[in-house]
């Protein structure tokens, strides 16, 4: 996403300097931007690194509910005014980077900045469209093919500039929160994946354009035991992130 600003504001100044109402903060892998429950009064600008969100039931159970990665918004729950209470916790997968701006400041540049206000839409409708593809996901895909699906959003496959060469760490227990199963079937996946050569995963996972062919062309099988074709066809990236569905 292309953060220039327009006439005298400019989005990229904003964003990456200090001023009223902003400052940076620095976490290390493991360190807590909010947690679940804190008073909401801030959002947040992923400059660099990976991070997660995560929530916890009332029985306990925790959940991770997507992944962050450079140029994304965390945190914008704190706009909707009153004692907001954060929703879910961000922690850092990596060492992180991120703006943090007040959020009656961020209110009032939204207001008064239509450069800003753009920028900022379309990172919202952008993450609207994303969280509605993980939704026909988890209704509609195999278990097997959202764990390749969620791979492929980690190495950035069908975002603008190349793909990672490794995805963060992430452990199988993530993975099975994020898509709904077991980390034995994980586990059973990533395997199948690596012996298919669709990933290299020893301590690191590095996934190869062959997993994102298979996903793009719907050969990976509905029953998780069969071994899919792989073809090799010219493939467009702009349907990783909008379901099985060609768009129209």
């Amino acid at each position: 996403m292309n953060a220039a600003g327009k006439g005298s504001f400019n989005t990229d100044v904003f964003l990456s300097t200090v001023g009223p109402g902003r400052s940076f903060v620095h976490r290390g892998a493991k360190g807590t931007f909010f947690s679940q429950g804190e008073l909401a009064d801030s959002v947040f600008y992923l400059h660099n690194g990976r991070a997660k969100l995560t929530v916890v039931s009332k029985k306990g159970k925790e959940a991770t509910v997507t992944f962050l990665t450079t140029g994304d918004f965390f945190g914008e729950e704190s706009m909707s005014g009153g004692d907001t209470l954060r929703t879910s916790t961000a922690l850092a997968i990596t060492a992180c980077s991120a703006m943090r701006i007040a959020s009656h400041h961020m209110l009032r540049v939204l207001h008064d900045e239509n450069a800003f206000s753009d920028f900022f839409m379309q990172f919202i409708v952008n993450r609207g469209i994303r969280s509605q593809a993980d939704l026909v996901d988890q209704l509609f895909n195999s278990s097997e093919r959202r764990l390749a699906r969620t791979l492929l959003i980690l190495a950035e496959f069908g975002q603008q500039g190349a793909p990672t060469a490794l995805i963060p760490p992430v452990t199988q227990e993530t993975l099975a929160e994020m898509i709904g199963t077991t980390r034995s079937r994980v586990s059973f996946f990533m395997n199948r994946f690596r012996s298919l050569g669709y990933i290299e995963y020893n301590g690191h996972i590095r996934v190869h354009k062959s997993l994102l062919n298979v996903v793009l062309h719907d050969e990976l099988p509905e029953e998780n035991a069969s071994r899919p074709t792989i073809l090799d066809h010219p493939t467009s990236k702009a349907r990783l992130l909008t379901g099985r569905g060609k768009r129209t």
